[in-house]
């Protein structure tokens, strides 16, 4: 058998070479390229690293997965725009294995999106007050309808997040999404155990989007508490 063959694989397969691969592209997303440019084709990176093709389409594949690149057939992969894609898997998996774990994302949530509220008191724009008030004004509009009533509430905490000007915050929020409605559901099936009406969350939200009209940010953070407080109570519910 060929030394460079070890039960029918390669040997620059070895994690030390796929190592090399993820390290060097890495060095190129972080520190050369900007989001949007094309990275070098796996023929030239597996030249240069003195790997496989083979050995870098399987780097090439972890960093996608991880959300640093995008990979198109026929094309060159990019640099990926930055995004939470592997905070939001996480989160994803952990409420799957235990849904038990809704109440951890909202102590998460809670530290988030507290600062939130206040940034967004402090730097949201008229635009994007409009733009919260809208999702207010479609929760009213869907009250009727839980599962719109939550996609609505989803929209107004991403639109809040957007209104800090903060990028980072933004596509963290964006990432709970989908995690989000597993707890949006969770928390209206709560509330009605508990005898409420989607009416006490609706004003809860606009109480929210009254403080940062006022550019009170003292008055965001404690609405914004009350609203999760009030939140921990209906998930608290339904999982017992």
């Amino acid at each position: 058998m060929s030394q460079n063959r070890v039960n029918g694989e390669d040997a620059d397969s070895e994690p030390s070479a796929m190592a090399r691969v993820v390290e060097r592209v890495e060095d190129l997303v972080f520190n050369e390229l900007e989001p949007g440019r094309e990275l070098p084709s796996e023929g030239a990176l597996a030249q240069d690293l003195g790997v496989s093709r083979l050995t870098v389409r399987e780097g090439m594949r972890q960093l996608s997965a991880r959300g640093l690149i995008e990979v198109h057939n026929g094309r060159k992969p990019v640099v990926a725009s930055p995004n939470g894609k592997g905070v939001g898997d996480f989160f994803r998996n952990a409420i799957r294995r235990d849904p038990r774990a809704l109440l951890d994302l909202l102590e998460v949530r809670q530290a988030l999106e507290v600062h939130i509220a206040v940034l967004a008191a402090r730097n949201a724009s008229r635009a994007s007050i409009g733009a919260m008030q809208s999702a207010i004004d479609e929760m009213r509009r869907s009250i009727d309808t839980p599962e719109a009533f939550s996609e609505a509430d989803i929209h107004f905490h991403e639109l809040l997040a957007a209104a800090t000007g903060n990028q980072l915050m933004t596509i963290l929020i964006e990432e709970l999404s989908d995690s989000q409605r597993t707890s949006r559901a969770r928390s209206v099936m709560g509330h009605e155990m508990l005898g409420r009406r989607l009416d006490e969350v609706l004003d809860q939200h606009a109480k929210i989007l009254a403080c940062v009209e006022r550019r009170d940010e003292t008055g965001a953070a404690a609405a914004m508490r009350r609203h999760l407080r009030s939140t921990e109570k209906d998930l608290a519910a339904a999982l017992r």
